[in-house]
């Protein structure tokens, strides 16, 4: 068996969140100052692991093996929330980093290959997953020219500055990159509400994004009578009850709606609100499932309009994100390596949150796996997991990714 170093890994991973930290949590945004001192302390720690390392023209760190044969990438990514953890992203980085000095440690896998990266921007400072985008081949120059962060500083301007814009960017290497594994924290309470220690993921979750504005009249609040106003917040609030009606019968356990914001204009106590905004959002691991929570908030929009005197309108902001499902045959590697080490203390389940596996998904085979969250926290500074759940899992996706690759060279040979 492979044997990870639980000192090397734990001690990486706090050095990287040194990189930004602020109380128990981090702040590293994509591209910032502290963000690209934290990228070429990486592509040193990567180096110094054997790997051919660098910062490619977008952001990426991508530290490529020396071996030949089928490669496996492992990586995650490093930028964080404004208010972000410590753990998000950062610790599938590590992971990959740890396993890749690992089997290089261990005569019989020392001839394996593992890439390993910090995907870009998989936050969305400028550009959301803008690092896995580039690398499948997706064209993402009119994103850099068109995209800012909400300072209003240009990605191009940045990307100049720090002296990356002309770099040639990481692509997929078809034929010898194989695989892809990301392992992540859950993000969720499951894991450790039933006290399971390991998540092997079956599928990331699709998702939906609309604005429903409510049209009505701006007007006095004090003297205009209840029964003639046209109260636009009103509405709102009352659509939300009929919506999460009109949802229940639709969906199962894992399905997920929220409205994140709600803008109302103007915005004063003492004025009807004549325009009121909610932004949904819903996701759920299953497309049809998708399409009909769709349906249902167009029907009701429609039965809305026609016994209110408040119009609402659905627009849908972005492209639907479809659901993805993980590849079995890797899912399996990970599974037998939990059941190895942790019997009965894993379990499949799918990822409410989105994550580069579901792009890279579309070039390579790619798998996940999940360690728990305490108290189900990320994207806030208290987000943490157990000491031996990092370790424990590290030590699993290193068996399953040499698992992989005999795998893989057994068939390349």
């Amino acid at each position: 068996m492979v044997k990870i170093d639980p000192n090397r890994l734990m001690a990486d991973l706090k050095r990287l969140r040194s990189f930004g930290a602020t109380g128990p949590g981090v702040v590293r945004l994509s591209l910032s100052p502290v963000d690209l001192a934290a990228r070429e302390w990486l592509v040193g720690r990567m180096t110094e692991a054997g790997l051919d390392a660098r910062i490619d023209g977008v952001g990426t760190v991508f530290g490529r093996s020396r071996n030949s044969g089928p490669a496996l990438v492992i990586g995650s990514h490093t930028d964080t929330q404004p208010t972000g953890g410590w753990l998000d992203g950062a610790m599938g980085v590590m992971y990959g980093l740890e396993i890749a000095r690992a089997l290089a440690e261990n005569d019989a896998t020392r001839h394996l290959a593992v890439d390993v990266a910090s995907w870009i921007d998989e936050e969305g400072t400028f550009s959301g997953f803008l690092g896995s985008r580039s690398f499948i081949g997706e064209p993402v120059d009119e994103s850099i020219r068109g995209a800012s962060n909400r300072q209003g500083e240009r990605l191009e301007d940045v990307l100049k500055a720090a002296g990356l814009a002309e770099r040639p960017r990481v692509r997929f290497e078809a034929g010898r990159q194989v695989a892809y594994l990301e392992p992540h924290i859950e993000q969720g309470g499951r894991l450790e509400a039933i006290g399971k220690s390991i998540g092997v993921v079956t599928t990331i979750v699709g998702l939906r994004d609309v604005r429903v504005r409510f049209s009505g009249q701006r007007n006095h609040a004090g003297t205009t009578p209840m029964a003639i106003r046209r109260d636009a917040g009103a509405a709102l609030v009352a659509f939300i009850t009929r919506m999460n009606d009109a949802f229940k019968p639709l969906v199962d356990a894992d399905t997920v709606w929220t409205v994140g914001r709600i803008d109302l204009e103007p915005g004063s106590m003492s004025v009807v609100p004549g325009t009121a905004d909610m932004y949904l959002q819903f996701r759920d691991a299953n497309a049809a499932r998708l399409d009909a929570m769709e349906q249902a908030l167009v029907d009701l929009a429609r039965g809305f309009n026609a016994q209110n005197a408040v119009g609402v309108e659905l627009q849908t902001l972005d492209d639907p994100v479809e659901p993805v499902s993980m590849n079995t045959t890797l899912a399996e590697h990970i599974a037998r390596a939990a059941d190895a080490l942790a019997p009965g203390q894993w379990l499949r389940m799918p990822s409410g949150a989105a994550h580069d596996a579901q792009l890279i998904a579309r070039c390579m085979p790619a798998c996940m796996m999940f360690v728990p969250s305490i108290g189900g926290v990320s994207h806030d500074f208290i987000e943490d997991t157990a000491d031996e759940h990092i370790v424990l899992g590290c030590q699993i996706a290193a068996n399953a990714a040499a698992s992989i690759l005999l795998e893989a060279s057994a068939q390349h040979s």
